[in-house]
Order: structure tokens, then sequence, then C-alpha cells
């Protein structure tokens, strides 16, 4: 009989499963489990305004993003040429990621419990950037943050903005499941 492999089943999924989602069908009073939020998935967005110079700072940009994430990102194009701006209709000017499924869930732990507390002077993340529909955007301005890459990886500082899609239909719901999966915020001012 053949012996069947194990399914990865990610740490912080395995958490939610446990602690969070049974958490958050008491507090807010769901009657069924599958009204509990969840992640839906990230998405990640870098612009790359060197890309119209230089060709090689877009396939810098694609290296340092992909080792970071484990998943190639997507070149973007411009739509319209801008001429205050020196584009040009198709010309690459960013990267964009979307993650699903356990990449989504493996980014989203290292985010909060690695990447996140990394960041010199760190005192939490805004509290003010729900959209109000349960989805939570925040950007980075250095990716070295992230323990894949070293001073010698990154050819020159560049950021991202990552937003973090979930079924919660109020910033209240979203909030506390991401403060459920180690969303680092700031505290609330009095």
């Amino acid at each position: 009989m053949e012996q069947q492999e194990e399914l990865y089943i990610p740490r912080l999924l395995v958490r939610y499963r446990a602690e969070i989602a049974p958490a958050l069908i008491e507090r807010f009073g769901y009657t069924s489990p599958m009204q509990a939020p969840t992640l839906t998935k990230v998405c990640i967005n870098s612009g790359v305004g060197k890309a119209k110079e230089d060709f090689s700072t877009l396939e810098a940009a694609v290296r340092e993003i992909a080792k970071i994430i484990g998943q190639a990102p997507v070149i973007t194009r411009a739509k319209k040429s801008i001429s205050a701006f020196g584009i040009r209709q198709g010309m690459p000017i960013g990267l964009r990621v979307t993650l699903r499924g356990p990449r989504m869930w493996e980014f989203t732990d290292k985010l909060f419990s690695l990447a996140l507390p990394r960041i010199r002077d760190f005192r939490g993340l805004s509290r003010d950037a729900f959209d109000g529909r349960g989805n939570y955007t925040l950007g980075l301005t250095d990716l070295l943050i992230f323990p894949e890459l070293g001073y010698d990886d990154v050819e020159r500082q560049r950021g991202m903005d990552i937003t973090i899609v979930t079924t919660a239909r109020t910033d209240e719901e979203s909030m506390a499941l991401l403060e459920g999966l180690g969303l680092p915020l700031a505290r609330e001012q009095q």
C-alpha cells in the first residue's frame, strides 16, 4: 500500500483554525464557523521608477522581491503616456504579486513575526490604515528588514506596499483578526 504524503499546513493557519477563529466566533457572536473572517489574499506592489532609464534596475527588483516572497512578480506597465514624468505607454514602471493559499499564510507570518519587528524605532503600525471594508494596507520603505536579503543582495533601497485582504465586513472585525494573527498595531492614543 502506498504511503500518502502529508500536506504542509503553515503554522499561522494552524493557529488561526485552533485559536483565532473560535475566539472571533465567540467575540462577535457568529452563528456559523464560516462567518469568522479570514485572509483572502495578500497583494504586494512596488514601483520601480528608475526602470525607464535602466532595465537592469527592474531585473534586480524582480530578483529581490522574488527572493522575499518565493514567487515571481509580474511587471506592470504604464497604461498612458505622461510627459511630465517621462513615461510612455507600455513602459515598465513597477511590480506586483498576489499571494493566496499557503504562500499567503507563510508570508503573513514572516511579515508579522520577523520583518516588522526588525524596523528601527518601531512602535507599531497605524490603526488608521483600514479601508472601511476590512482590508489593511501598509507601506515598507526598506526591504532589508526581510531575513532573506542581505546588504550584498540589494542594489538600492526600495520599498513596497502590502495590502492584506480579508473577508471581514467591518474594520473592527478585521482589526480583531489581524491582531489575533500578530499584526503589531500601535497603541491607541488617550
